[in-house]
């Protein structure tokens, strides 16, 4: 049985020539943009009533590069699922360009309100909700040496009285010691001159703060900042409790996250300042789709 697209490849090649007129502009008005992330947008299709969302993959230098991804995508998800963590329906599409292969990896849109920022901003911290130790609980059963996690609370949802996880799109697996993830792809948004140091000296620790139990938990609750979702913040750190020594305190996510943020800043600063210089004085499209201000 053949299984249904979720975007046929008539729609995925239609919204690329859209993604590629915005990065001709430097423009992403004309896009429907479901949210921004660190490194790339979140697409919906169609764009005035999104019934899929598209979070757009660097472009591979040719197929092999690109399958290889693409397994690795799926194998995470399918590790993630053995692990008992509800991953959201995924496939994992591409489209042929002049200079490679565009990726997407595709998704249902899910409603507003079930996703995890939108569910804790509606909900009492002094009542909690059910999502708290369903999030901490699937973070400890799937964090470990071989599989990491991204477990801000935007790559959450909360469905049918279940948690649900979006964010596959960085691979975070170990095999015989190597990652799995394309680290060229994860640099290539930065100028070339950066690239060789970042790949070498931040990559391998960002990486490895993903399967670090502790600091995936950290994470989670010092990111609580970004979303204006602070007072979760006690709520989350009693539900972790005893299961990470030295208990985590609130003193020390905020001072996480202050530093997390500094680097954010940086890195998307510097690609901005590159994508002017690809812009206006080389006059060529700049290859990324860039967030805006992120709010932190």
């Amino acid at each position: 049985m053949v299984p249904r697209e979720l975007i046929s490849q008539a729609d995925l090649h239609t919204l690329e020539e859209q993604v590629d007129a915005a990065l001709r502009s430097g423009a992403d008005d004309g896009l429907g943009v479901l949210g921004y992330g660190e490194i790339s947008l979140v697409l919906g299709w169609p764009p005035a009533d999104p019934d899929v969302a598209c979070k757009r993959l660097p472009v591979f230098p040719d197929r092999s590069r690109y399958e290889a991804y693409a397994s690795a995508i799926e194998d995470y998800v399918h590790v993630l699922r053995d692990l008992g963590v509800d991953v959201v329906e995924t496939e994992v599409r591409s489209v042929d360009r002049h200079d490679g292969i565009a990726a997407y990896a595709v998704q249902p849109a899910l409603a507003g309100e079930t996703l995890g920022v939108n569910v804790l901003a509606r909900a009492d911290p002094s009542v909690g909700h059910p999502m708290v130790g369903a999030v901490v609980d699937s973070v400890v059963a799937a964090v470990g040496p071989t599989v990491g996690l991204d477990s801000q609370i935007s790559n959450w949802a909360w469905v049918d009285q279940g948690l649900r996880y979006l964010d596959i799109t960085t691979p975070i697996m170990w095999t015989d010691g190597r990652a799995r993830v394309d680290v060229d792809l994860l640099t290539r948004s930065l100028p070339w001159v950066l690239r060789g140091g970042v790949k070498r000296f931040v990559v391998p620790g960002l990486l490895d703060r993903y399967r670090t139990l502790r600091l995936v938990l950290v994470d989670l609750c010092a990111n609580l900042i970004k979303e204006r979702l602070d007072p979760w913040m006690p709520v989350f750190i009693d539900a972790i409790g005893d299961t990470v020594e030295p208990r985590i305190t609130e003193e020390e996510c905020r001072k996480y996250y202050r530093s997390d943020a500094r680097l954010w800043e940086v890195m998307l600063r510097v690609r901005r300042l590159d994508r002017a210089w690809q812009l206006g004085v080389r006059r060529r499209p700049y290859a990324f789709l860039l967030p805006k201000q992120i709010e932190r």
